[in-house]
């Protein structure tokens, strides 16, 4: 199968290339790879071609976090639907989180994930294993095994591990088969099963509030001992000013430790989450960790510019309507992510300017995909054809209608963006067609 797509327009640097101007480029893939790209027109004969619209194409985006709830969570969201969110968002591989029904803490669960995303074969959604044994904190599962069954990662992400000296064996384990570990960074003697981030807005509520200390505590504690056990130590979805301090200092030392940063803690506070009309918040702005302060909005935001933070994720975390419209406290934790992460950021730091387009891919791609090994983010000859093509120029409103994920769960809806998806190819085959081509 030969593809060529024509009237399009990238950067040098997405193309390999040293420097941030754009360019108008012709892509030939021909059946997985790239097969050509060049500036000027390609004659070959071919199976099917694509106008570009003169939209920019980017490499598939990464997301290092994403909850696909399959086994056992299914209504909320399955394997399928949540791969159909994220080609539709621009992602072409995820980093799915183990946090099933049953737990993905053996080698049964994680091969079985792997095997299903193949079968659905529209975006490459590798499985991570569970750090212990059912998310509870104690034993420790079969590393090897889960690997060999193709788990990327260890995490009990959606739970943290409470003592210290299980989540250093962890550690010590992890580093033996030269794999990361993904923390959820909570110390739940701290956060003590608060919903909302504590200050003002948890005290005018009177909901019970979660001290950003418990994410500090925890985030210090794998930094420490990813110096003393040289294991990769990821943080996941930082979101406090004293956690980001905890890596800079780490980095510093020359620790093996990275750090990503979720749109919702760069653009919301808790100072956001809106009434409902009885006068209750509305639980489609809680998740965990929570939308913290101004101040620690402001901290995630430098950190994203100054080169702190190494990727960005979405956390995309679905539920059902009727989960999400409990009052807040009794609601679950989690919002979706994956159709408005790559215009949330496009929209909000790169037309203003904060931060070049360059950066932002990278973020979503290239560095993502590293935290993990993985190679991608360029648009080379011979890599492998996983494109997007997004409209960068027109506006559209994220409505209920717009998400292909089973949940709507978002607190973005509403927003209007620019960056909107148009055309979306895994391994050379169009996955998502916003185009009708």
């Amino acid at each position: 199968m030969k593809t060529l797509i024509k009237n399009v327009k990238t950067t040098k640097h997405l193309l390999g290339q040293t420097g941030d101007d754009f360019v108008s480029v012709e892509l030939l893939v021909e059946d997985k790879l790239i097969k050509s790209i060049s500036e000027s027109s390609i004659k070959v004969e071919v199976d099917q071609t694509i106008d570009g619209n003169g939209y920019f194409i980017s490499p598939g985006l990464c997301d290092p976090q994403v909850h696909f709830r399959e086994p056992g969570l299914e209504y909320k969201e399955d394997i399928e639907s949540g791969s159909k969110a994220a080609v539709k968002g621009g992602f072409t591989t995820v980093i799915s989180m183990p946090n099933t029904v049953p737990t993905a803490d053996n080698a049964d669960v994680v091969s079985m994930m792997w095997e299903k995303s193949q079968s659905v074969g529209i975006c490459r959604v590798y499985p991570t294993g569970a750090v212990t044994m059912g998310l509870v904190g104690n034993d420790l599962p079969n590393y090897s095994a889960m690997k060999e069954a193709g788990a990327i990662a260890f995490t009990d992400d959606g739970k943290g591990v409470q003592k210290e000296a299980v989540f250093k064996a962890a550690m010590i384990e992890a580093q033996k088969l030269n794999m990361p570990v993904l923390d959820h960074s909570e110390d739940e003697s701290l956060s003590l099963g608060g919903s909302i981030h504590q200050g003002e807005i948890s005290n005018k509520y009177d909901v019970k509030g979660i001290n950003s200390d418990s994410e500090a505590a925890h985030v210090e504690r794998g930094c420490r001992l990813s110096g003393e056990t040289g294991c990769h130590y990821h943080v996941l979805h930082v979101s406090t000013k004293k956690s980001i301090d905890f890596v800079k200092a780490a980095k510093a030392n020359g620790y093996k430790v990275t750090v990503e940063v979720s749109p919702h803690h760069l653009l919301l506070c808790d100072e956001d989450i809106p009434e409902k009309e009885d006068g209750s918040l509305d639980a489609n702005w809680k998740m965990n960790p929570p939308l913290r302060s101004k101040e620690d909005r402001a901290a995630c935001i430098s950190a994203l510019l100054d080169g702190t933070i190494d990727a960005i994720a979405t956390d995309h975390a679905p539920h059902a309507p009727d989960e999400k419209s409990m009052h807040i406290e009794a609601a679950p934790f989690g919002i979706i992510g994956l159709e408005t992460a790559f215009p949330l950021v496009y929209t909000n730091f790169v037309k203003s300017q904060k931060m070049s387009l360059n950066k932002c891919i990278d973020l979503m791609s290239k560095q993502a995909g590293g935290l993990f090994g993985l190679e991608m983010g360029r648009l080379t000859e011979g890599s492998v054809a996983d494109i997007v093509l997004f409209d960068m120029d027109n506006e559209f409103e994220v409505t209920d209608n717009y998400f292909a994920s089973k949940s709507k769960n978002s607190p973005f809806t509403g927003d209007k963006l620019f960056g909107l998806t148009k055309l979306t190819l895994f391994e050379g085959k169009i996955v998502y067609n916003g185009m009708n081509v």
